[in-house]
């Protein structure tokens, strides 16, 4: 396996296949109704197209990694940062709307495909974006990191979760331990980072699960628990992620 970064823009012919083969395997089917990232992904190919990018076999053309990104304008002071990817993203569109010129990265997304996770890629694909970070003449690489292990844990409160490290002092989480190894700084959780809403039987699809009474209930993938109210006919999931932050110059 030989790893080749490579932008969207040179590989237009992709195209459909990340929706098809890449994303979905990679999320609970619950994250793909987030309505913010549904109603403005379509902007990171018109006005940010350069801020994305592949990472294919260069010896098979495999798509191996997909990385998304977003420039946005930001004051270095973690208090003022928005409240995760449902924060960033309509931030990065009006600021550039406006005219506002982006001094900070944000990573949104980082997919491994599957068959190629646990190779060492989601350093390559993190390296990636701190290379085109510093490349675009930015200060920092910020990402509101969703821990890949954190599901485990549903009932664990993401800030105890990220406190708990293994024997060599690094970070128990498999993510939070790959920024980490790269100097990342965890900054504080963004509490709201995605909120994603629908009908009992949506959820019911979505997870596989049968919610027969209002409640709490524990689902597959999710971080957190997922709010169903039967009676006004709503689930409602509320994902908290950790900002974590790459000092680039």
């Amino acid at each position: 396996m030989r790893p080749r970064i490579v932008p969207f823009a040179e590989r237009p012919d992709i195209g459909e296949e990340r929706w098809e083969r890449i994303v979905p395997p990679a999320w609970p089917a619950f994250l793909l109704h987030d309505p913010v990232c549904n109603t403005n992904w379509h902007h990171l190919e018109e006005e940010f197209l350069g801020f994305q990018f592949y990472i294919l076999d260069e010896e098979s053309d495999e798509v191996l990694c997909q990385a998304n990104t977003v420039p946005f304008r930001w004051d270095g002071e973690p208090s003022t940062l928005p409240d995760g990817v449902d924060g960033v993203l309509p931030l990065s569109i009006r600021q550039h709307a406006e005219g506002v010129r982006p001094n900070t990265l944000c990573a949104l997304q980082a997919i491994v495909t599957e068959g190629n996770r646990g190779k060492g890629l989601a350093k390559v694909v993190l390296d990636g974006m701190r290379d085109l970070g510093l490349r675009s003449g930015f200060g920092d690489l910020v990402a509101p990191v969703r821990p890949t292990l954190k599901h485990r844990y549903p009932l664990t409160s993401i800030t105890r979760y990220a406190t708990w490290t293994r024997d060599d002092g690094l970070p128990l989480d498999p993510w939070i331990r790959v920024h980490a190894r790269l100097d990342g700084v965890l900054l504080h959780v963004c509490p709201g980072s995605m909120t994603i809403t629908g009908t009992v039987a949506e959820w019911e699809t979505w997870t596989g699960m049968t919610f027969p009474e209002t409640g709490s209930y524990v689902v597959p993938g999710a971080l957190v628990p997922v709010e169903i109210d039967r009676e006004r006919n709503l689930g409602t999931y509320v994902e908290p992620n950790l900002w974590m932050r790459h000092r680039l110059a």
